[in-house]
């Protein structure tokens, strides 16, 4: 079967289409400027890439420019759309979705009725559905939700200090996200390390960051919390904070709870701290040369990554294997270096040599001689987890 699978941004749409049956990757790109003048990248292997620019008005008409392409006689990958067996939905937030589903009309209702905790993702992952949805009518579309990876996290675990009535009113708890990342990254690792029981910590690095503690296949704690803003330091949003912090800031500026919290959002993290970039590169760079508050950021940065990783290996009472995936986390060499570092008390060393030679893109295993926790590097790839789900629910 042939899966399309979709993520869609409030202004963008990116794709793939997999041949599920050879697990290939037969055409992906990317739909972007949507509702403003509107552009289009079409990539196929081992051929040149494709781009241009598109009268986009909305998702409808991105979906609809996307089946073009994948049928066009030169450009194309599939002689018609109806080769498309079902196509899969990236949605960052499903609420208490515990699994992924065929997307009906309760879904859809249900998924629009947690906007209001979903604000940035949520509308944009339901206009690319509708989109989808209207353009081909007749096979099944699937939600794959990121937070429902942690939705069996124990109650302990999700459930915050606060009045418990908020809770139980306004579902105020810990959801968690990337899901789909550490779901695809940790069975590769249980299945390179060899024990269906293993404890792993997987560390998703990028512009947005996340570590999760799974155990059996389970997970059982993650770093992001009500909203992707919890956690370790990102491009531009702060992480984890005392909560005093947005109150003491919103009086002393004057700003509003929506003001602090794009303050927090999308001028704080790395960017906040170093005032150069929200780009690890820049930052870097910026270091090399001199910059304190740059070198500052990248210390926090890693200070606070091995704090959530030694309070996992306390959760899990150890560790058989931790690893690095996304962006920052498959790329960044001194990362990785500096994370390991002074981590031989936990079992946790790598070798520096290989970590500094290892090709990008691939599996590659850090663990230095004699170190009882292996470490990996694994690239993630959420949109064949996504697929992979697609598949199953459409057969």
């Amino acid at each position: 079967m042939k899966i399309l699978v979709v993520n869609a941004g409030s202004s963008s749409l990116k794709y793939q289409l997999f041949d599920m049956d050879s697990g290939e990757v037969l055409a992906k790109g990317l739909c972007e400027r949507i509702g403003i003048d509107g552009a289009i990248t079409h990539k196929r292997p081992g051929k040149e890439d494709y781009a241009q620019t598109a009268d986009l008005k909305d998702h409808k008409a991105a979906i609809e420019l996307v089946l073009s392409l994948l049928t066009d006689a030169e450009l194309g990958v599939i002689a018609s759309a109806d080769e498309i067996g079902a196509v899969g939905h990236r949605f960052a937030h499903g609420g208490k979705m515990k699994k992924s589903a065929i997307l009906g009309e309760d879904e859809i209702a249900y998924l629009e009725s947690i906007i209001e905790i979903n604000p940035l993702h949520g509308p944009p992952a339901i206009s690319g559905f509708k989109g989808c949805k209207a353009v081909m009518p007749n096979i099944p579309h699937v939600g794959v939700f990121d937070t429902s990876y942690y939705s069996d996290m124990e109650e302990h675990a999700y459930v915050y200090p606060i009045p418990y009535e908020l809770y139980e009113k306004y579902q105020i708890r810990r959801y968690g996200f990337h899901g789909t990342s550490h779901r695809f990254v940790a069975a590769k690792a249980q299945e390179l390390v060899g024990n269906k029981n293993a404890k792993i910590i997987t560390c998703h690095l990028g512009n947005g960051s996340s570590i999760t503690a799974t155990v059996n296949g389970k997970a059982i704690d993650t770093s992001m919390g009500f909203t992707p803003q919890d956690g370790v330091p990102m491009g531009t949003r702060s992480g984890a904070l005392d909560p005093t912090v947005p109150s003491y800031i919103m009086r002393k500026e004057g700003l509003s709870a929506d003001e602090v919290e794009k303050l927090l959002n999308s001028k704080s993290g790395l960017l906040g701290v170093s005032g150069v970039s929200s780009d690890c590169r820049d930052i870097r760079a910026a270091a090399a040369n001199g910059n304190h508050r740059a070198e500052l950021a990248m210390k926090i940065l890693v200070h606070n990554i091995k704090k959530i990783i030694g309070s996992y290996v306390a959760e899990m009472n150890g560790v058989d294997a931790l690893v690095f995936t996304a962006g920052i986390g498959e790329n960044d060499r001194a990362l990785r270096a500096e994370v390991c570092r002074e981590m031989s008390y936990l079992g946790i060393a790598i070798n520096e040599e290989l970590n500094e030679s290892c090709p990008r893109g691939e599996d590659v295993e850090l663990t230095a001689v004699g170190a009882s926790v292996r470490t990996f590097v694994l690239p993630t790839n959420e949109e064949y987890m996504i697929a992979l789900d697609t598949l199953n629910l459409s057969k």
